[in-house]
């Protein structure tokens, strides 16, 4: 059974930073694209970044330059470095993976930041 489970949000200040993680099992994670989604209160959910099993990383614009997804295959887990955050980046954040272009969601970790 695909399992994916995220930690690492919390309250932060502008500026500050965070590390999400989430961890896989019931998949090959090796050979699966992972992706960050997040939703904001009164928003849809938008991709954030997203990483291929060769380890080529896409961003949304608004994220570029402060946000870096990788993988650990060995630990079966992507993480999202958040740095420079902004008020605008307060969401629950969803971890993904896409299994025959379908998407596997996580439980969701919320991030807020404070202004």
């Amino acid at each position: 059974q695909l399992q994916l489970v995220e930690s690492g949000g919390g309250l932060v200040q502008a500026g500050g930073s965070l590390r999400l993680s989430c961890a896989a099992s019931g998949i090959i994670f090796r050979f699966s694209d992972m992706a960050w989604y997040r939703q904001a209160p009164g928003k849809q959910r938008e991709l954030v970044a997203s990483i291929t099993s060769g380890g080529s990383t896409r961003y949304a614009d608004s994220v570029k330059g402060r946000f870096t997804m990788f993988r650990d295959n060995a630990k079966d887990t992507v993480y999202l470095q958040m740095n420079s955050l902004k008020s605008e980046d307060t969401a629950v954040y969803y971890c993904a993976a896409v299994v025959l272009s379908r998407n596997y969601w996580g439980q969701g970790t919320q991030v807020t930041v404070s202004s």
